[in-house]
């Protein structure tokens, strides 16, 4: 049980404790050791600054509250009780994305959770039911994770206390969804692009991806995403906040970060893929950073990437079921600009122009070839649904002409 009211939360770094979280009219937080060396608890609230106030919940933290199926999930846990931000928090616990923790003070953490291998995952045959007594089973500790879909972290690793594996399921809504997913990340790391380990269980009803922020040897690194970076908090369910801006404002965070130029090129891998797979959901949650300290900062892994182009949806308040055409973010920042997805030119001046890319049509080419070489194996892989493949085919073919077309330019400028 939780108390009616939570004023202070205790919140650690990589598991040692070094802060509180306040809240009375106003958010505070407290460092509780002068030194400015010590690991900061997010990139915007560094050290040298001993005390934090804001009215609403600090972004870094925002980031970790649980949404969609999983908010909901807890609701149903605690139907009676008003889950407000400092709640949520304290039923993250230590275990969310990054490395920050948070504990009421005076209680005990709870226990860890057994140990779910994941060939046992892999072999299960996927029900509702089955992924309803999971969630239960490991609410306690895989609650510190965001979005829409459902999904659950479980400890697979004996010697790592903590939950390392994100088990994602599928919906009625959205059939073949985790199939979809893993096909889109399989072509991502075939096309060169960093994500995180992942399998796709025997029935295909199950995705399992590996936790990008822990280290081989249990160390956490911290993660925040752009919206946290942006200073936005776009936790609220009817919050459109995370769909603001543009993939060039993203650019520009990068670069004021003072991230290695690299680190630019493989934004611009992430944003082409993106694209060319029409994923119209990569908003500014699914796009971060990972860093040690302050100056060693560098591009998360692509994640949370799907062909959402299949799919119908409906806009909050109901209303008729609409196809998803568009992206997520504008391209390019600026007035006149829009989510339609861009043409060849675009697509090419923004890899030069924003990401210093110097030919960023070789880019293009070997995402379109990943993609083929997908699609080619999809057709005997028996867990893939045979509707999702044939939708995503014809959506994937669309997305692979901007190989093609810049293909044709190359060679008509070098004529």
């Amino acid at each position: 049980m939780l108390p009616e009211q939570i004023k202070l939360l205790e919140v650690s770094i990589a598991g040692e404790l070094k802060g509180q979280l306040l809240r009375q009219s106003r958010y505070e937080f407290r460092y509780l050791d002068a030194d400015a060396s010590q690991p900061p608890v997010g990139l915007l609230m560094p050290a040298q600054q001993l005390t934090y106030e804001d009215g609403d919940l600090f972004p870094v933290m925002d980031q970790h509250l649980p949404e969609g199926d999983l908010f909901m999930r807890l609701r149903q846990l605690f139907p009676k009780q008003a889950l407000t931000a400092m709640h949520l928090l304290a039923l993250v616990g230590a275990n969310g994305i990054g490395r920050l923790g948070y504990a009421l003070p005076g209680h005990a953490p709870a226990p860890n959770a057994s140990v779910l291998s994941r060939q046992t995952l892999l072999e299960t045959t996927f029900t509702p039911e089955f992924f309803d007594d999971l969630v239960s089973a490991y609410l306690s500790t895989g609650a510190g994770i965001a979005g829409m879909q459902p999904k659950i972290m479980v400890p697979d690793r004996p010697t790592i206390s903590i939950p390392t594996l994100i088990v994602k399921a599928g919906s009625q809504a959205y059939p073949g969804l985790a199939a979809n997913e893993f096909l889109c990340l399989r072509a991502a790391q075939r096309a060169g692009i960093q994500t995180p380990d992942f399998d796709l269980s025997y029935d295909g009803q199950l995705l399992l991806l590996d936790r990008f922020d822990i280290e081989p040897d249990g160390q956490r690194l911290g993660f925040e995403d752009i919206a946290s970076l942006m200073g936005l908090r776009v936790r609220d369910t009817l919050a459109d906040r995370k769909y603001h801006g543009s993939y060039q404002r993203i650019a520009d965070v990068l670069k004021l970060l003072q991230l290695p130029e690299v680190n630019l090129h493989r934004f611009f891998e992430q944003v082409a893929f993106t694209i060319m797979v029409r994923n119209g959901d990569g908003h500014l949650k699914n796009y971060g950073v990972l860093y040690r300290t302050p100056q060693d900062i560098w591009l998360a892994p692509m994640f949370d990437v799907v062909t959402t182009s299949i799919y119908r949806y409906q806009r909050y308040g109901g209303g008729p079921k609409l196809e998803d055409r568009t992206m997520a973010l504008k391209l390019f920042s600026g007035k006149g600009q829009t989510r339609s997805y861009p043409d060849t030119a675009e697509l090419l001046r923004f890899g030069r122009t924003v990401c210093g890319v110097e030919r960023p049509g070789t880019v293009l080419e070997k995402i379109a070839q990943a993609m083929a070489s997908v699609l080619d194996d999809a057709r005997h892989d028996v867990r893939v649904p045979g509707a999702t493949l044939t939708a995503m085919r014809d959506a994937w073919l669309i997305g692979m002409t901007y190989a093609a077309e810049a293909a044709r330019t190359a060679v008509k400028h070098s004529a």
